[in-house]
């Protein structure tokens, strides 16, 4: 194939949390020889950056053809990662970014260096956000309509890896108070004991969902047996009823 064969298509991405972490979208646009198609999808509970990075994993993904691809994104985070080469670094040492700290967000990364390989060249380009850019206006507005929707997808390896971890940065998996509300309200000393106890942020009904069981960290002297979710808004609750010490 001559290279002037070779299809070139822009990829315009933007995602973002509310709160964050909290509800999540991305929303992107392929273009090709004048023809655009708009992308969407919303997550019940995931971070800024890693909407970020689904959005161009997604766009990717949806390229069957190897192609050159012109990436933009007004997430620093995204951009500087590939073009300044941090993630293949992080990636060559077993993805520690530092001697001692490791990644965050490898499943995502590792996906990212793949789907590039793929192709014959991925351009990755940072745009302002919220600057009158045509295309990333709109993105923006896609992700704001999917993380409102009521079909939100499970950030699965996010979420399992929350529910897992000890010295959680949320003080809500100690006070009981809930994941998604706890950043607005940091205050409440809420109570969450059985499934009989409703949704503090709804009303709905809990369910007790058993937490995967994972090979404990160094000096990890505890780990969340299980945990209470909320059938209808999605909110977690990991009381200290739960904690196993070991």
């Amino acid at each position: 194939m001559k290279w002037d064969d070779i299809p070139e298509i822009n990829l315009y991405s933007d995602g973002g949390a509310e709160p964050n972490p909290g509800k999540g979208g991305f929303g992107i646009i392929m273009s090709y020889k004048g023809i655009k198609k708009e992308f969407s999808q919303g997550f019940r509970l995931t971070t800024n950056n890693r909407m970020e990075l689904m959005g161009v994993i997604h766009g990717l993904e949806r390229l069957k053809t190897k192609s050159i691809v012109n990436v933009y994104s007004d997430s620093n985070y995204v951009v500087e990662g590939i073009s300044k080469g941090w993630a293949a670094k992080w990636k060559s040492n077993n993805w520690y970014r530092t001697k001692t700290e490791k990644a965050i967000n490898i499943d995502l990364w590792e996906r990212l260096l793949l789907l590039i390989s793929n192709h014959h060249e991925v351009k990755f380009n940072w745009i302002r956000g919220h600057f009158g850019h045509p295309e990333n206006e709109r993105c923006d507005e896609l992700a704001n309509i999917a993380l409102n929707s009521e079909s939100l997808f499970e950030d699965t390896v996010y979420e399992e890896n929350l529910y897992n971890e000890t010295g959680l940065e949320f003080t809500s998996s100690i006070t009981n108070t809930p994941l998604q509300g706890s950043f607005h309200n940091r205050k409440e000393k809420i109570k969450i004991k059985s499934e009989t106890d409703p949704c503090r942020k709804c009303g709905s009904v809990l369910i007790r969902k058993p937490t995967k069981k994972k090979e404990l960290k160094p000096g990890q002297t505890y780990y969340f047996e299980y945990f209470f979710l909320c059938t209808k808004c999605k909110t977690v609750y990991m009381v200290e009823e739960a904690k196993r010490f070991v």
